[in-house]
């Protein structure tokens, strides 16, 4: 997957000021591959679990394996994907008395589901009471050929950036359109696509999800919009292809007390 901007030596904003009012805060999480502890914010690193609460697995009917379609896996253990701690991301409001994210997924494919992908799970935590319980030791270690191999990340480290960016696929179309010749020639003074220009399409915390088809935004059991919490994309030192462009997305309902999520997957 091409890699967008690590934070430009420019303001979008300040060049184009239509696109101001667009700009949202986001958090770039730059994975590298190494050996993140369980203490540490990671991306497909071990994680702080508690030691009394069971290790999630999925026994969805009809998952299954790439390329053993027509054999149905049973359940399996889910993979650790992403771990946040407030610390490391302090722009990303936590619900009260939460300190640590936690997204988990089971990596087979889920025809039953409607991203037709890796079906995630998600956890708030309070490190202190996870501390104070005990951390689990024995998570489940996948074995060969039970997993599909482009949603499995490899252990890395985070570097967290916080950036302002705009939208790609969110731009109003009457505003792209009237927009259009400034945005061709920021393109050709800069010499790279408005995405690159104006767009986090990696792994990261708020903003824009990092779409690679028309926005599929969900809405809450209630109808309320909900927004894009995080995305995770196939970067190089995550070893995942995920379908090689676009990513899978996670939105967050907090109008709702029960913080309801959805995902979101294209490619």
């Amino acid at each position: 997957m091409e890699q967008s901007f690590a934070g430009p030596p420019y303001d979008l904003g300040d060049l184009i000021p239509e696109l101001a009012v667009l700009g949202r805060r986001t958090t770039l999480l730059l994975p590298r591959s190494g050996s993140p502890g369980v203490g540490e914010s990671s991306l497909g690193g071990p994680m702080l679990w508690p030691a009394d609460e069971p290790w999630p697995s999925c026994g969805q009917q009809g998952h299954w394996a790439w390329p053993n379609e027509q054999s149905p896996a049973g359940t399996v253990s889910m993979v650790p994907v992403v771990q946040l701690f407030v610390r490391d991301v302090p722009e990303l409001p936590f619900p009260e008395g939460m300190d640590v994210l936690q997204l988990v997924w089971c990596p087979l494919i889920h025809p039953r589901d409607q991203a037709c992908a890796a079906l995630p799970e998600l956890y708030w935590r309070s490190e202190a009471d996870v501390l104070a319980t005990g951390v689990l030791q024995d998570i489940p270690v996948p074995q060969e050929g039970e997993y599909e191999e482009e949603f499995m990340p490899s252990p890395c480290t985070i570097s967290p950036t916080p950036v302002v960016e705009y939208p790609n696929w969110d731009l109003p179309q009457e505003l792209q359109q009237t927009l259009q010749p400034r945005i061709e020639e920021l393109e050709e003074r800069f010499g790279m696509e408005y995405t690159l220009l104006a767009c986090a399409l990696q792994n990261k915390v708020g903003g824009y999800p990092a779409w690679n088809q028309p926005p599929n935004w969900p809405v809450c059991d209630r109808g309320h919009s909900m927004e894009h919490l995080l995305s995770v994309t196939p970067e190089e030192d995550l070893d995942m292809e995920m379908g090689d462009l676009g990513g899978i997305y996670v939105f967050l309902c907090r109008q709702c007390p029960e913080l309801p999520y959805a995902h979101r997957y294209d490619c």
